[in-house]
């Protein structure tokens, strides 16, 4: 089953006012490459993120986007030093007595003395984040993956067409083979006959094992059964579960290995021209590859 490596999923989950929104965005890339941007408060559970999504995605550049909001009770508290606060109101108490000043002694003042008030984050039940963000990421991953199938789906339909092409093609480089050899006999004889007199007769044992040793040098049936048998992987491979991106792209190199073998060998316009169109499709199919994961 071939797996396109583009792809967006988005997961919403919210629980006693905490709310997490992720979004997760997939490119071509060679090998598995995630990023994760989220509140530095969260950074704690940045590998248990990556673990997930490596289960689910083996190639391709995986860029995570975690969101939060707190819409129920604060997470922020308020501390009050009161130890500190006595000696803050003992030490004023001293300073009126000694300087006989107007006692005016308010808790705004106190308040204002540095540490007497604090700020601070309230212990978070980090299983229960964990497990409402793993929710979403799950939610958000999914949806990823349902996207990456039905993308791979239309490359398949596109990549057996393009095979379908390649196939009529190589059969008929391979029908066009056998006219070859004659024709290059017709030339040979023609020539034989331009360069020798008339009355002289024509050697056809000589011309018959000329024409056999073009017939073998420019025999191209190996290339013709590697390149259908390669079709055939090509297609059984697209069939398997894991992720086949660089196996598919390693035939096409072979496939390509080929038809420059053929087109060497082909000493024939009509097969070169041929041997052209062949190229051109497994071009588009090789572009094609490097979206599959």
């Amino acid at each position: 089953m071939l797996r396109s490596m583009t792809g967006f999923g988005r997961g919403d989950v919210q629980l006693e006012g905490k709310h997490f929104q992720i979004e997760l965005k997939s490119v071509n890339h060679r090998y598995v490459d995630i990023s994760v941007k989220m509140p530095k408060s969260f950074t704690y559970l940045e590998e248990q993120i990556r673990k997930i999504i490596k289960e689910k995605v083996y190639r391709g550049r995986v860029e995570v986007f975690i969101g939060y909001k707190n819409i129920g009770e604060s997470d922020i508290k308020v501390i009050t030093d009161i130890a500190l606060a006595q000696q803050y109101v003992e030490a004023l108490k001293e300073i009126h007595h000694r300087f006989d000043l107007e006692k005016d002694i308010a808790v705004s003042t106190i308040a204002k003395f540095p540490d007497v008030l604090k700020l601070e984050k309230k212990e978070e039940d980090q299983e229960m984040i964990w497990n409402l963000l793993k929710e979403g990421l799950m939610d958000a991953l999914n949806s990823l993956l349902e996207m990456r199938i039905e993308e791979g789906w239309k490359l398949k339909e596109d990549l057996l067409k393009r095979l379908d092409i390649l196939l009529d093609l190589i059969q008929k480089i391979e029908e066009r083979s056998p006219e070859v050899v004659k024709e290059h006999k017709k030339r040979l004889t023609k020539r034989v006959k331009e360069m020798l007199e008339e009355e002289l007769e024509i050697d056809e044992g000589r011309i018959a094992l000329e024409v056999a040793l073009f017939a073998d040098k420019s025999s191209i049936t190996e290339e013709i059964v590697r390149f259908n048998s390669h079709i055939i992987q090509f297609k059984k491979s697209m069939e398997q579960q894991e992720a086949v991106g660089r196996k598919l792209d390693f035939i096409i190199q072979e496939m390509n290995r080929e038809i420059n073998t053929i087109g060497s060998k082909a000493n024939d316009l009509t097969t070169a021209n041929m041997v052209v169109e062949v190229k051109s499709e497994l071009e588009k199919i090789r572009e094609q590859i490097q979206n599959i994961e």
